[in-house]
């Protein structure tokens, strides 16, 4: 199931770069696998071209008896741990890095129901899991211009349409001092992103090709870019609800050049109607607590900054559903 599912996600993505991403593993690593998977049934199963990968003849045949293949495993996997589980009442929640993580959990957590978490750095990866049953749920961002590959079947729910992405820079730098920095006064600096964050990279990248920048760039987690921030060797993308500190400064960059939409993903309207309400209270809780985001908001980024979140129209609820 693991070669058949490599062999979807190439098909699927076009280039063995695209799918590794999306796997989770390294393009070596899955160019490895794609040729013992080709050894084994004896022929190419994709063409590698300049443009990327194309099935072959023998590709879409075996591509036409995979996708049946996983699609009844997932369920056979999921009605096996439902039998298995018997009276267990586990919530598994995955999600991608958020601030109202800790008050959603909260939320959920009740007698007879325990959440359990799985965090990871790729939307793509948490959408699949709760595809396959793996996962119940998926809090997840989409990158603007770097669409999400959503499973056949997967409903969503919009929780905000477009969250703008603000900058995190030393509190001793310069542009620090305004609210709104532009990006030219960071024409200077080196910035860092994680390349492993979906769509994260070709979001920055055009944002900065767009008012002319190239400036230097370090590939690392965002753990590690909120220490060099602090230290003053690089500046950062970061979500609005984070919160400065002494040694680092949370702005907002003119223009709201980048944004991201925040999605909720269940197999079911029932499981998207059991977790929303408590993961928009959350959402809204940790806006509140950011200075820079709740001014943003309360200027017009959104018409109003709700009261009772779970409660608040015009900024969630929106929900689609991917057709098979």
């Amino acid at each position: 199931m693991r070669h058949l599912r490599a062999l979807c996600a190439i098909a699927d993505a076009g280039s063995l770069h695209r799918a590794a991403r999306q796997l989770g593993v390294a393009q070596p690593t899955l160019s490895t696998q794609l040729v013992r998977i080709e050894q084994a049934l004896g022929g190419p199963l994709f063409v590698r071209e300049r443009t990327g990968c194309h099935p072959t003849p023998l590709g879409r045949t075996v591509l036409g008896r995979a996708r049946p293949l996983l699609a009844d495993m997932s369920v056979l996997v999921r009605e096996a741990r439902a039998a298995a589980a018997g009276g267990d009442s586990r919530l598994r929640v995955g999600s991608t890095a958020s601030r109202a993580l800790a008050g959603w959990l909260r939320r959920l957590r009740r007698p007879g129901l325990e959440p359990t978490l799985q965090m990871d750095v790729s939307a793509n990866a948490l959408l699949r899991r709760v595809a396959d049953g793996q996962l119940d749920v998926a809090f997840v961002h989409e990158v603007e211009g770097s669409a999400l590959h959503i499973p056949e079947g997967l409903r969503l729910r919009v929780l905000v349409e477009r969250e703008p992405q603000f900058v995190m820079l030393p509190a001793d730098h310069p542009a620090a001092v305004r609210p709104v920095v532009r990006l030219a006064d960071l024409a200077d600096d080196r910035w860092m992103v994680d390349p492993t964050v979906d769509g994260e990279w070709d979001g920055v990248h055009r944002m900065l090709r767009a008012v002319g920048l190239n400036p230097r760039v370090l590939h690392g987690d965002y753990h590690t870019a909120a220490s060099l921030v602090a230290t003053g060797e690089v500046v950062t993308v970061c979500q609005p609800s984070s919160l400065s500190r002494a040694d680092m400064a949370v702005r907002r960059l003119h223009g709201d050049p980048l944004g991201v939409r925040l999605l909720l993903a269940a197999r079911t309207r029932a499981e998207l109607d059991a977790v929303f309400p408590a993961l928009e209270d959350a959402y809204w809780e940790v806006a509140r607590q950011s200075p820079a985001y709740r001014e943003w908001l309360e200027g017009g980024g959104v018409r109003t900054l709700p009261r009772c979140p779970a409660t608040a129209t015009g900024v969630g609820r929106v929900e689609f559903v991917r057709a098979r």
